[in-house]
Protein backbone atom coordinates (compact mmCIF):
# COMPACT_ATOMS: atom_id res chain seq x y z
CA UNK A 1 0.00 0.00 0.00
CA UNK A 2 3.00 2.29 0.43
CA UNK A 3 3.06 2.59 -3.35
CA UNK A 4 -0.13 4.63 -3.14
CA UNK A 5 1.94 7.65 -2.16
CA UNK A 6 4.92 7.20 -4.48
CA UNK A 7 5.36 9.56 -7.39
CA UNK A 8 8.58 8.95 -9.34
CA UNK A 9 9.01 12.54 -10.45
CA UNK A 10 8.52 14.21 -7.09
CA UNK A 11 11.52 15.80 -5.39
CA UNK A 12 13.26 13.43 -3.03
CA UNK A 13 12.06 15.13 0.14
CA UNK A 14 8.43 15.18 -0.97
CA UNK A 15 8.62 11.56 -2.05
CA UNK A 16 10.05 10.50 1.30
CA UNK A 17 7.37 12.41 3.21
CA UNK A 18 4.63 10.92 1.09
CA UNK A 19 5.96 7.42 1.56
CA UNK A 20 6.01 7.85 5.33
CA UNK A 21 2.47 9.17 5.27
CA UNK A 22 1.27 6.23 3.21
CA UNK A 23 2.86 3.74 5.57
CA UNK A 24 1.17 5.42 8.51
CA UNK A 25 -2.20 5.25 6.79
CA UNK A 26 -1.94 1.77 5.31
CA UNK A 27 0.76 -0.51 6.77
CA UNK A 28 2.20 -2.93 4.26
CA UNK A 29 1.12 -6.55 4.83
CA UNK A 30 3.68 -8.77 6.50
CA UNK A 31 4.92 -11.76 4.56
CA UNK A 32 2.64 -14.15 6.36
CA UNK A 33 0.91 -17.11 4.83
CA UNK A 34 -2.81 -17.59 4.35
CA UNK A 35 -6.38 -18.08 5.42
CA UNK A 36 -9.54 -19.22 3.65
CA UNK A 37 -10.80 -17.01 0.84
CA UNK A 38 -13.80 -19.16 -0.15
CA UNK A 39 -15.64 -19.38 2.17
CA UNK A 40 -13.96 -16.24 3.43
CA UNK A 41 -12.36 -16.18 6.88
CA UNK A 42 -13.22 -13.57 9.51
CA UNK A 43 -10.00 -11.65 9.00
CA UNK A 44 -10.24 -11.73 5.22
CA UNK A 45 -13.89 -10.66 4.94
CA UNK A 46 -13.44 -7.97 7.59
CA UNK A 47 -10.57 -6.63 5.49
CA UNK A 48 -12.83 -6.70 2.46
CA UNK A 49 -15.60 -4.95 4.38
CA UNK A 50 -13.39 -2.23 5.82
CA UNK A 51 -10.86 -1.38 3.11
CA UNK A 52 -11.21 2.24 1.99
CA UNK A 53 -9.95 3.95 -1.15
CA UNK A 54 -7.27 5.75 0.90
CA UNK A 55 -5.95 2.47 2.33
CA UNK A 56 -7.50 2.77 5.79
CA UNK A 57 -9.70 0.04 7.24
CA UNK A 58 -13.05 1.30 8.53
CA UNK A 59 -15.50 -1.63 8.65
CA UNK A 60 -19.24 -1.22 8.33
CA UNK A 61 -19.94 -4.73 9.67
CA UNK A 62 -20.54 -4.40 13.45
CA UNK A 63 -18.47 -7.45 14.40
CA UNK A 64 -15.57 -6.30 12.23
CA UNK A 65 -15.85 -2.77 13.60
CA UNK A 66 -15.73 -4.09 17.16
CA UNK A 67 -12.67 -6.20 16.32
CA UNK A 68 -10.85 -3.18 14.90
CA UNK A 69 -11.83 -1.11 17.95
CA UNK A 70 -10.32 -3.82 20.16
CA UNK A 71 -7.23 -4.80 18.20
CA UNK A 72 -6.58 -2.03 15.70
CA UNK A 73 -6.28 -2.15 11.92
CA UNK A 74 -2.99 -4.05 11.63
CA UNK A 75 -4.47 -7.57 12.10
CA UNK A 76 -6.57 -6.90 9.00
CA UNK A 77 -3.67 -5.61 6.93
CA UNK A 78 -2.17 -8.97 7.96
CA UNK A 79 -5.41 -10.86 7.30
CA UNK A 80 -3.40 -13.90 6.16
CA UNK A 81 -1.23 -14.11 9.30
CA UNK A 82 -3.18 -16.19 11.86
CA UNK A 83 -0.40 -18.63 12.68
CA UNK A 84 1.62 -20.30 15.41
CA UNK A 85 5.28 -21.20 14.79
CA UNK A 86 5.34 -24.28 17.04
CA UNK A 87 1.83 -25.77 16.62
CA UNK A 88 3.02 -28.98 14.93
CA UNK A 89 -0.56 -30.11 14.24
CA UNK A 90 -1.72 -29.73 17.83
CA UNK A 91 -5.32 -28.73 18.54
CA UNK A 92 -7.11 -29.45 21.83
CA UNK A 93 -5.03 -28.28 24.77
CA UNK A 94 -2.66 -26.28 22.61
CA UNK A 95 -5.04 -23.51 21.59
CA UNK A 96 -7.49 -22.89 24.46
CA UNK A 97 -11.24 -23.08 23.96
CA UNK A 98 -12.61 -19.65 23.16
CA UNK A 99 -9.38 -18.65 21.36
CA UNK A 100 -9.60 -20.97 18.38
CA UNK A 101 -10.41 -18.48 15.62
CA UNK A 102 -7.50 -16.25 16.63
CA UNK A 103 -5.11 -19.18 16.84
CA UNK A 104 -4.54 -18.49 20.53
CA UNK A 105 -2.64 -15.31 19.66
CA UNK A 106 -2.97 -11.88 21.23
CA UNK A 107 -2.83 -10.13 17.87
CA UNK A 108 -5.98 -11.83 16.55
CA UNK A 109 -7.82 -12.22 19.86
CA UNK A 110 -10.62 -9.88 18.73
CA UNK A 111 -11.62 -12.41 16.06
CA UNK A 112 -12.63 -14.94 18.71
CA UNK A 113 -15.70 -12.87 19.63
CA UNK A 114 -18.81 -15.06 20.00
CA UNK A 115 -21.44 -13.19 18.02
CA UNK A 116 -23.80 -13.88 15.12
CA UNK A 117 -23.07 -10.86 12.93
CA UNK A 118 -19.70 -11.69 11.37
CA UNK A 119 -19.60 -11.64 7.55
CA UNK A 120 -21.27 -14.83 6.39
CA UNK A 121 -21.09 -17.15 3.37
CA UNK A 122 -24.34 -18.87 2.35
CA UNK A 123 -24.01 -22.56 1.43
CA UNK A 124 -26.00 -25.71 0.72
CA UNK A 125 -25.43 -28.76 2.94
CA UNK A 126 -24.17 -31.80 1.05
CA UNK A 127 -23.07 -29.78 -1.98
CA UNK A 128 -19.61 -29.79 -3.48
CA UNK A 129 -17.76 -26.48 -3.55
CA UNK A 130 -14.28 -25.42 -4.51
CA UNK A 131 -12.38 -24.01 -1.54
CA UNK A 132 -9.78 -21.29 -2.02
CA UNK A 133 -7.05 -20.73 0.56
CA UNK A 134 -4.52 -17.93 0.19
CA UNK A 135 -0.99 -19.01 -0.74
CA UNK A 136 0.59 -15.68 0.17
CA UNK A 137 3.57 -17.80 1.15
CA UNK A 138 3.48 -21.34 -0.20
CA UNK A 139 4.41 -24.40 1.88
CA UNK A 140 3.88 -28.15 1.57
CA UNK A 141 1.40 -29.57 4.03
CA UNK A 142 -2.13 -30.72 4.80
CA UNK A 143 -5.33 -28.73 5.23
CA UNK A 144 -7.59 -30.20 7.92
CA UNK A 145 -11.22 -29.08 7.74
CA UNK A 146 -13.77 -29.01 10.54
CA UNK A 147 -17.41 -27.94 10.82
CA UNK A 148 -19.31 -27.12 13.98
CA UNK A 149 -21.65 -29.81 15.26
CA UNK A 150 -25.43 -29.60 15.08
CA UNK A 151 -26.78 -27.24 17.72
CA UNK A 152 -23.82 -24.87 17.47
CA UNK A 153 -24.58 -21.51 19.11
CA UNK A 154 -22.59 -18.63 17.53
CA UNK A 155 -23.12 -16.49 20.65
CA UNK A 156 -21.08 -18.89 22.80
CA UNK A 157 -17.26 -19.15 22.70
CA UNK A 158 -16.09 -21.76 20.21
CA UNK A 159 -14.66 -24.89 21.86
CA UNK A 160 -12.83 -27.83 20.32
CA UNK A 161 -15.71 -30.04 21.41
CA UNK A 162 -17.95 -28.00 19.08
CA UNK A 163 -15.96 -29.09 16.01
CA UNK A 164 -16.03 -32.27 13.97
CA UNK A 165 -13.54 -33.21 11.27
CA UNK A 166 -14.95 -33.86 7.79
CA UNK A 167 -12.24 -33.39 5.14
CA UNK A 168 -8.51 -33.06 4.55
CA UNK A 169 -6.27 -32.51 1.54
CA UNK A 170 -2.49 -32.58 1.14
CA UNK A 171 -0.54 -30.33 -1.22
CA UNK A 172 -3.47 -29.17 -3.37
CA UNK A 173 -2.85 -27.26 -6.62
CA UNK A 174 -2.34 -23.50 -6.72
CA UNK A 175 -3.91 -20.91 -9.02
CA UNK A 176 -0.58 -19.10 -9.35
CA UNK A 177 2.63 -18.31 -7.55
CA UNK A 178 2.90 -17.02 -3.98
CA UNK A 179 3.34 -13.41 -3.01
CA UNK A 180 0.21 -12.12 -4.74
CA UNK A 181 -3.49 -12.84 -4.52
CA UNK A 182 -3.41 -16.42 -5.69
CA UNK A 183 -4.61 -19.43 -3.76
CA UNK A 184 -4.65 -23.17 -3.16
CA UNK A 185 -7.85 -24.79 -4.36
CA UNK A 186 -9.62 -28.11 -3.95
CA UNK A 187 -13.14 -29.51 -4.23
CA UNK A 188 -14.87 -30.36 -0.97
CA UNK A 189 -18.22 -32.02 -0.31
CA UNK A 190 -19.90 -30.25 2.59
CA UNK A 191 -21.51 -32.33 5.35
CA UNK A 192 -25.12 -33.26 4.64
CA UNK A 193 -28.03 -32.36 6.89
CA UNK A 194 -26.60 -29.11 8.20
CA UNK A 195 -28.89 -26.13 8.73
CA UNK A 196 -28.43 -22.66 10.14
CA UNK A 197 -25.23 -20.93 11.20
CA UNK A 198 -21.93 -22.77 11.59
CA UNK A 199 -18.18 -22.21 11.54
CA UNK A 200 -15.98 -23.90 8.96
CA UNK A 201 -12.54 -24.20 10.54
CA UNK A 202 -9.31 -25.00 8.71
CA UNK A 203 -5.93 -25.82 10.21
CA UNK A 204 -3.08 -25.85 7.70
CA UNK A 205 -0.29 -28.08 9.02
CA UNK A 206 3.05 -27.57 7.31
CA UNK A 207 5.08 -30.69 6.58
CA UNK A 208 8.40 -28.85 6.40
CA UNK A 209 8.23 -27.10 9.79
CA UNK A 210 6.12 -26.94 12.97
CA UNK A 211 4.34 -23.79 11.81
CA UNK A 212 0.53 -24.04 11.42
CA UNK A 213 -2.12 -21.60 10.20
CA UNK A 214 -5.71 -21.20 11.40
CA UNK A 215 -8.88 -19.95 9.74
CA UNK A 216 -12.50 -19.50 10.89
CA UNK A 217 -15.17 -18.93 8.22
CA UNK A 218 -18.72 -18.09 9.31
CA UNK A 219 -21.26 -19.87 7.12
CA UNK A 220 -24.99 -20.45 7.06
CA UNK A 221 -26.56 -23.53 5.46
CA UNK A 222 -29.66 -22.10 3.85
CA UNK A 223 -29.54 -23.31 0.26
CA UNK A 224 -27.03 -20.65 -0.79
CA UNK A 225 -24.37 -20.95 -3.47
CA UNK A 226 -21.50 -18.97 -2.02
CA UNK A 227 -23.21 -15.59 -1.59
CA UNK A 228 -21.63 -13.38 1.05
CA UNK A 229 -23.46 -11.02 3.40
CA UNK A 230 -22.17 -8.72 6.08
CA UNK A 231 -19.77 -6.82 3.84
CA UNK A 232 -20.37 -3.45 2.27
CA UNK A 233 -23.57 -2.91 4.23
CA UNK A 234 -25.39 -6.13 3.26
CA UNK A 235 -27.22 -8.15 5.89
CA UNK A 236 -24.80 -10.33 7.85
CA UNK A 237 -26.91 -13.33 8.69
CA UNK A 238 -29.61 -15.17 7.20
CA UNK A 239 -32.04 -17.22 5.38
CA UNK A 240 -32.84 -17.69 1.71
CA UNK A 241 -35.12 -14.66 1.96
CA UNK A 242 -32.36 -12.39 3.25
CA UNK A 243 -31.21 -9.57 1.03
CA UNK A 244 -27.94 -11.20 0.07
CA UNK A 245 -25.08 -9.94 -1.99
CA UNK A 246 -24.27 -12.34 -4.79
CA UNK A 247 -20.55 -11.59 -4.69
CA UNK A 248 -19.05 -14.46 -2.77
CA UNK A 249 -15.81 -13.91 -1.19
CA UNK A 250 -13.15 -13.71 -1.91
CA UNK A 251 -11.77 -15.29 -3.15
CA UNK A 252 -8.66 -13.93 -4.39
CA UNK A 253 -7.80 -10.51 -3.16
CA UNK A 254 -7.90 -8.38 -0.05
CA UNK A 255 -10.34 -6.01 -1.70
CA UNK A 256 -12.63 -8.61 -3.20
CA UNK A 257 -16.25 -9.41 -2.63
CA UNK A 258 -18.04 -6.17 -1.92
CA UNK A 259 -21.81 -6.09 -2.11
CA UNK A 260 -23.15 -4.93 -5.45
CA UNK A 261 -25.02 -2.24 -3.55
CA UNK A 262 -21.63 -0.63 -2.86
CA UNK A 263 -20.91 -0.26 -6.55
CA UNK A 264 -19.51 2.95 -7.92
CA UNK A 265 -19.91 4.41 -11.39
CA UNK A 266 -19.47 3.58 -14.12
CA UNK A 267 -21.78 0.62 -14.48
CA UNK A 268 -22.81 -0.98 -17.70
CA UNK A 269 -26.24 -1.59 -19.09
CA UNK A 270 -27.01 -5.26 -19.04
CA UNK A 271 -25.56 -7.15 -21.96
CA UNK A 272 -27.21 -10.38 -22.93
CA UNK A 273 -27.77 -13.37 -25.12
CA UNK A 274 -29.56 -16.72 -24.65
CA UNK A 275 -31.62 -15.30 -21.78
CA UNK A 276 -28.45 -14.36 -19.89
CA UNK A 277 -27.46 -10.79 -19.02
CA UNK A 278 -24.38 -9.34 -17.35
CA UNK A 279 -23.91 -5.98 -15.62
CA UNK A 280 -20.53 -4.37 -14.85
CA UNK A 281 -20.15 -2.35 -11.63
CA UNK A 282 -16.90 -0.58 -10.78
CA UNK A 283 -16.25 -0.91 -7.05
CA UNK A 284 -15.12 1.92 -4.75
CA UNK A 285 -11.90 0.14 -3.71
CA UNK A 286 -9.38 1.58 -6.17
CA UNK A 287 -5.75 2.63 -5.90
CA UNK A 288 -3.08 3.83 -8.32
CA UNK A 289 -2.89 1.48 -11.27
CA UNK A 290 -5.51 -0.88 -9.88
CA UNK A 291 -9.28 -1.16 -9.79
CA UNK A 292 -11.94 -3.67 -8.80
CA UNK A 293 -15.09 -4.78 -10.59
CA UNK A 294 -18.16 -6.84 -9.72
CA UNK A 295 -20.17 -8.40 -12.57
CA UNK A 296 -23.71 -9.60 -11.92
CA UNK A 297 -25.00 -12.41 -14.13
CA UNK A 298 -28.77 -12.93 -14.36
CA UNK A 299 -31.00 -15.46 -16.08
CA UNK A 300 -33.82 -13.41 -17.60
CA UNK A 301 -35.22 -16.37 -19.48
CA UNK A 302 -37.98 -18.79 -18.59
CA UNK A 303 -35.78 -21.91 -18.51
CA UNK A 304 -32.81 -22.91 -16.37
CA UNK A 305 -29.32 -22.05 -17.57
CA UNK A 306 -26.68 -24.75 -17.21
CA UNK A 307 -23.54 -22.65 -17.49
CA UNK A 308 -22.68 -19.14 -18.66
CA UNK A 309 -19.83 -17.08 -20.10
CA UNK A 310 -19.39 -13.31 -19.98
CA UNK A 311 -17.20 -11.60 -22.60
CA UNK A 312 -15.88 -8.08 -23.14
CA UNK A 313 -12.99 -6.28 -24.82
CA UNK A 314 -10.50 -3.97 -23.12
CA UNK A 315 -9.13 -1.07 -25.14
CA UNK A 316 -6.75 0.47 -22.61
CA UNK A 317 -4.29 -2.32 -21.89
CA UNK A 318 -6.00 -3.42 -18.66
CA UNK A 319 -5.19 -6.80 -17.14
CA UNK A 320 -5.97 -9.03 -14.17
CA UNK A 321 -4.32 -9.02 -10.74
CA UNK A 322 -4.80 -12.61 -9.68
CA UNK A 323 -7.71 -14.74 -10.79
CA UNK A 324 -11.40 -13.77 -10.65
CA UNK A 325 -13.43 -14.97 -7.67
CA UNK A 326 -16.56 -16.99 -8.44
CA UNK A 327 -15.55 -17.22 -12.08
CA UNK A 328 -12.93 -18.86 -14.30
CA UNK A 329 -10.83 -16.76 -16.67
CA UNK A 330 -11.12 -18.54 -20.03
CA UNK A 331 -10.14 -15.69 -22.36
CA UNK A 332 -7.19 -13.37 -21.74
CA UNK A 333 -7.18 -9.58 -22.23
CA UNK A 334 -7.87 -7.73 -24.37
CA UNK A 335 -10.59 -10.19 -25.39
CA UNK A 336 -11.76 -11.29 -21.96
CA UNK A 337 -14.00 -14.26 -21.20
CA UNK A 338 -15.08 -15.38 -17.73
CA UNK A 339 -17.00 -18.62 -17.29
CA UNK A 340 -18.95 -19.94 -14.31
CA UNK A 341 -17.45 -22.13 -11.61
CA UNK A 342 -19.18 -25.31 -10.42
CA UNK A 343 -21.25 -23.80 -7.64
CA UNK A 344 -22.78 -20.95 -9.68
CA UNK A 345 -23.18 -22.81 -12.95
CA UNK A 346 -26.92 -23.44 -12.75
CA UNK A 347 -29.25 -20.43 -12.73
CA UNK A 348 -32.99 -20.86 -12.61
CA UNK A 349 -35.37 -18.28 -14.13
CA UNK A 350 -34.77 -14.82 -12.60
CA UNK A 351 -31.84 -16.17 -10.55
CA UNK A 352 -28.57 -14.27 -10.44
CA UNK A 353 -25.01 -14.69 -9.26
CA UNK A 354 -21.88 -12.60 -9.61
CA UNK A 355 -18.13 -12.74 -9.99
CA UNK A 356 -15.48 -10.17 -9.29
CA UNK A 357 -11.84 -9.39 -9.90
CA UNK A 358 -8.99 -7.01 -9.23
CA UNK A 359 -7.57 -5.43 -12.36
CA UNK A 360 -4.38 -3.65 -13.33
CA UNK A 361 -4.29 -0.42 -15.27
CA UNK A 362 -6.74 2.47 -15.28
CA UNK A 363 -10.43 1.69 -14.96
CA UNK A 364 -12.31 2.31 -18.21
CA UNK A 365 -14.03 5.70 -18.26
CA UNK A 366 -17.09 3.93 -19.60
CA UNK A 367 -18.00 0.37 -18.72
CA UNK A 368 -17.21 -2.04 -21.57
CA UNK A 369 -20.07 -3.70 -23.41
CA UNK A 370 -20.67 -7.15 -21.92
CA UNK A 371 -22.17 -10.14 -23.63
CA UNK A 372 -23.47 -13.15 -21.72
CA UNK A 373 -24.08 -16.48 -23.37
CA UNK A 374 -25.14 -19.90 -22.16
CA UNK A 375 -24.45 -23.27 -23.84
Amino acid sequence: MATLARRALWPAVAAAASLIAAVLVAPAPAHAHGVALVPGSRTYLCYVDGLQANGQIIPSNPACAAAVAQGGQQPLYDWFGVLRPDAAGRTTGYIPDGEICGGGTTKYAAYNAARADWPTTHLTAGSTIQLHYSNWAAHPGTFHMYITKDGYDPTKPLAWSDLQSFWSVTDPPQSGGPGGFNYYYWDTTLPAGKTGRHILYIQWVRSDSQENFFSCSDVVFDGGHGEVTGVGGSQPSGSPSASRSASASPSVSPSASRSASASASPSSPAGGGSGCTATWALQPSQWAGHFQVNVTVKNNGSSTLNGWTVRWTYTGGQGFEGAPWNGTLTGQPPNVAVTNVDWNKVLGPNASTSFGFNATGTAPASAPALTCTSP
